[in-house]
């Protein structure tokens, strides 16, 4: 037989029931829920700053990594909003490497994924008690996002998940903003055609029920570069990439359209230092442009407590990934910073 079974896992709601959310929790996010759909309406001029590491792969780090940035968000919190990526499912594109705390709540030692959906459910837990940050995630698995659904403030589908049907009939059931990244090909009208599928009402199989969503108007685009034949990264960040981006959604039915700017993978090359650039050239793009200033919400950042990357080893330096590089603390807060001056 070529597939075994090696856990049955338990229900979402039994999980919920073994680790709820404290009453002040389900208030803290129900109130960051609503200053961020603000921003995805048009109601708050606010500029959203997603950031946070490549893959989530320490519950202590990436807590002192979120706590850093709670500290940050005090001065800030009147012109940005800022959203932590604990990203706890990593794609990977040839199935090969480290998948996310999800697969591995340690990453040396073999998969478990009964014990990976308890820690990533206690790391998100951890991170709203101790910083009052409600986080992002990506939604690599839809029937997944079932453990985490009453935590996430925001959720991307990702580049190589974007045409999944499943994928954007899940989108369509959630009251939270999901950004649907433009496919690895670059293609924008596959990534629109995702929006519009998510947008609208379904009926399907999920998780082993016939259900009904009335749609979700939150969600929108992100821009991450793409590749093409030859395996060359094009970005898409570029002001006449944004206003072609901006033409395409003016032609569209849409409600509530909104972008954002993935500064790293194909729109960096994995250049991770370039991503400061990038984001201060999109923030001037938003100045230039009344209708890019409406278009674009935030910017997607990579960026853990220590720069650059590692493989995974004895000697592994905390803080550091272990899977994309990323920007370092000293380097996030000064952009941030900057970001808030001139959003």
């Amino acid at each position: 037989m070529s597939m075994k079974i090696n856990h049955e896992l338990p229900l979402p709601s039994t999980l919920k029931a073994q680790y709820p959310l404290s009453p002040d929790l389900v208030e803290l996010k129900a109130r960051r829920d609503a200053e961020i759909r603000k921003v995805f309406t048009g109601e708050s001029d606010k500029f959203v700053v997603l950031v946070g590491p490549c893959s989530a792969d320490n519950e202590e780090a990436v807590c002192e990594y979120v706590g850093r940035l709670a500290v940050l968000n005090e001065q800030v919190s009147d012109r940005l909003i800022i959203i932590p990526r604990i990203y706890t499912n990593k794609p990977r594109t040839t199935g090969e490497g480290y998948k996310g705390m999800l697969h591995q709540p340690d990453p040396e030692k073999a998969p478990d994924l009964l014990h990976g959906i308890i820690a990533i459910r206690q790391m998100h837990i951890r991170a709203m008690r101790e910083t009052g940050l409600t986080a992002a995630d990506e939604m690599l698995y839809p029937e997944n996002r079932s453990y985490l659904d009453d935590l996430l403030s925001y959720e991307a589908i990702g580049a190589r998940s974007v045409e999944n049907q499943q994928h954007r009939l899940t989108a369509s059931g959630m009251d939270i903003p999901i950004g649907m990244k433009n496919p690895t090909s670059g293609d924008l009208s596959v990534m629109l055609n995702s929006v519009i599928a998510a947008q609208h009402p379904h009926n399907f199989i999920y998780r082993g029920c016939d259900v009904t969503t009335t749609g979700n108007e939150l969600a929108h685009v992100i821009l991450r570069g793409g590749v093409d034949k030859y395996g060359t990264c094009i970005p898409n960040y570029h002001y006449e990439d944004l206003i072609r981006l901006w033409e395409m959604y003016d032609k569209l039915d849409l409600k509530n359209p909104a972008a954002i700017i993935d500064a790293n993978h194909s729109n960096s090359n994995k250049k991770y230092k370039e991503q400061i650039r990038i984001v201060r050239e999109v923030l001037h793009s938003r100045r230039h442009s009344d209708h890019l200033r409406g278009l674009i919400k935030g910017v997607m950042i990579e960026s853990y407590l220590v720069e650059g990357n590692q493989p995974i080893g004895a000697e592994r330096i905390y803080g550091k990934s272990i899977t994309d590089p990323c920007l370092g603390w000293e380097d996030t807060s000064e952009l941030i910073l900057r970001i808030a001056d001139e959003s």
